[in-house]
């Protein structure tokens, strides 16, 4: 349950881009996108910071481990450049255009789950005196996921809209809204989010 949200908050949207948002989701990705730009809209209205991370594995360190799981990225610098040209001429890295990305919105381009290590996403919130962050996007149990315990560690409180994130599948996405993100944020609908949004202006 969402108590509150602080003065100083940023919203967080992890890697709504086409390679991201087009793959088949636990729900319906019409409805995240929605949410997720009602979100957007909203902070803008109050004057606060909208963060648009996008991800971009290629040239990742993360991406050169030994997985069980082809995370379809190939591990030689000649392959992975041809796979980078592949995505860019796809549309992998373009931001839905519900999100309406304004020139004063803040983008992010990371390489691994979280989009703060090796960006300077941290450095950015902490000028802006940043205390608390809104996470949305997909997908939930990763890049979500990820960026939550980067800021958690970090020392930021965390509001999770759970309505405006999937997941590619249901058990992964419950098991995060369910078990991990109360125990390090407080999660809500976005209805509630724009409710303590407008609460804080008072």
């Amino acid at each position: 349950m969402i108590t509150s949200i602080d003065k100083n908050t940023a919203l967080v949207l992890i890697d709504l881009q086409k390679g991201i948002y087009s793959r088949q989701t636990a729900h319906p990705v019409q409805d995240v996108l929605h949410n997720a730009a009602r979100l957007a809209t909203a902070f803008r209205e109050a004057g606060l910071p909208v963060v648009v991370v996008h991800v971009n594995p290629i040239g990742s360190p993360a991406m050169t481990v030994r997985a069980e799981v082809n995370n379809g990225v190939p591990k030689e610098p000649a392959a992975q450049q041809q796979q980078l040209e592949i995505m860019k001429a796809g549309g992998f890295f373009d931001i839905a255009p519900d999100i309406n990305v304004q020139p004063e919105d803040i983008l992010i381009t990371k390489g691994t789950f979280s989009a703060f290590p090796h960006t300077p996403l941290l450095g950015i919130l902490r000028d802006r005196h940043i205390t608390n962050i809104v996470l949305a996007g997909i997908s939930t149990s990763i890049g979500v996921e990820g960026t939550a315990r980067s800021a958690n560690e970090h020392g930021f409180n965390i509001t999770f809209a759970t309505d405006a994130m999937t997941d590619t599948q249901p058990a992964c996405h419950e098991n995060s809204v369910r078990y991990i993100f109360p125990r390090i944020g407080e999660t809500g609908t976005t209805e509630a989010v724009l409710h303590h949004l407008h609460l804080r202006e008072k």
